[in-house]
C-alpha cells in the first residue's frame, strides 16, 4: 500500500488520493467529533484499500480539505438545543465533499456511526431508545406513510415540556443511498421530520440527483431553524459557505480564501 492508499471496510473500492495520520492509539483529539472518531475507527479496522480521485495533496485530518485551506480554525462555538445522528453510508466518512461532519463541528451533541444492511450495533439501538432523546428521521414525507410524519419537532413527545431533545437522525450518503437506509427496520417505527426549503441547494460540490436536493449540511440549517436554533442555523451557514469556498479553490488550484 503507498502513501496515497486510504483503506476502509471491507466493502466498495474507491479511489481518492487522501492522506490521514492515524494515531497509534484511540486518542481523543481537541476538535473531535463523533464523525472524526468514526472515520479512525473504519480506518483502524479496515481490510481492503481505498483509492481516491483527486489531487495529491496533503489534507488536514478533521476537516478534510487540503492543509493549506484547513477550516479549523473557524469552528464555530454556539449551542443548540438538539442533537444529531449521522447514519453514513459505505465510504461516506472518507469524503471530503461530505458537509454532514459540518453539523457535527457546530452542534456538540452529535453521534455517527457506519451504516449496515444486516448488522445492527448495540450502541445505536440503545441511544434510538434513550428516554434523553425524542429521536426524529429527517427525510422527504413523500416516502414515509402519513401518520409518520410531522412538520415540527415541537410536535415529538417530550420536546414542548423540555423533558427530551430532539434526536435528529441524518442519512448521510447519496440521495440513493439515504433511500435505502431510510428502509432499515430500526427506523421504521420512528417519525419523519420532512423540511421545505425556501430556496435552491447553494452546495455545488457534487452533483444532485434532483434540482431542489440540499446537501446534509443545508439540511442540517433547515432543522435548526425549525427547532429554534436560529444562531447555530446562521453560524453552520457561515461555516458551511467557508468549507464551500476552500474546497473549490482547492479544486481550481487556488490559493485559500480569505475567511473574512
Amino acid at each position: 500500500m503507498g502513501p496515497d492508499t486510504v483503506v476502509t471496510e471491507a466493502g466498495a473500492e474507491y479511489t481518492a488520493r487522501l492522506f490521514f495520520h492515524l494515531p497509534d492509539s484511540p486518542v481523543v483529539m481537541p476538535q473531535d467529533t463523533s464523525v472524526t472518531r468514526l472515520r479512525r475507527a473504519q480506518l483502524a479496522k479496515s481490510t481492503r484499500a481505498f483509492v481516491a480521485r483527486g489531487s495529491r495533496l496533503s489534507r488536514c485530518d478533521h476537516c478534510l480539505l487540503a492543509s493549506s485551506h484547513c477550516v479549523c480554525s473557524q469552528r464555530p462555538q454556539v449551542s443548540a438545543d438538539c442533537a444529531f445522528l449521522f447514519l453514513m453510508y459505505q465510504g461516506e466518512v472518507f469524503k471530503p465533499s461530505n458537509t454532514g461532519r459540518l453539523i457535527a463541528d457546530v452542534v456538540a451533541d452529535n453521534y455517527a456511526w457506519q451504516w449496515s444492511r444486516t448488522e445492527h450495533d448495540d450502541g445505536l439501538l440503545a441511544l434510538l431508545a434513550d428516554e434523553a432523546y425524542a429521536p426524529v428521521v429527517v427525510f422527504p414525507h413523500e416516502y414515509a406513510e402519513a401518520e409518520r410524519c410531522i412538520c415540527a419537532p415541537q410536535q415529538l413527545p417530550g420536546v414542548t415540556e423540555g423533558t427530551r431533545k430532539p434526536l435528529f437522525i441524518m442519512l448521510d450518503g447519496t440521495w440513493r443511498e439515504a433511500r435505502k437506509m431510510f428502509r432499515s427496520e430500526y427506523l421504521r417505527h420512528l417519525p419523519v421530520l420532512g423540511i421545505q426549503p425556501q430556496q435552491a441547494s447553494d452546495y455545488r460540490l457534487r452533483e444532485a440527483f434532483h434540482d431542489h436536493q440540499l446537501c446534509t449540511a443545508e439540511v442540517g440549517m433547515e432543522v435548526l431553524r425549525l427547532n429554534g436554533d436560529h444562531q447555530a442555523a446562521d453560524a453552520l451557514h457561515a461555516y458551511f459557505l467557508l468549507f464551500r469556498q476552500q474546497y473549490l479553490a482547492t479544486k481550481a488550484n487556488r490559493g485559500p480564501v480569505n475567511a473574512d
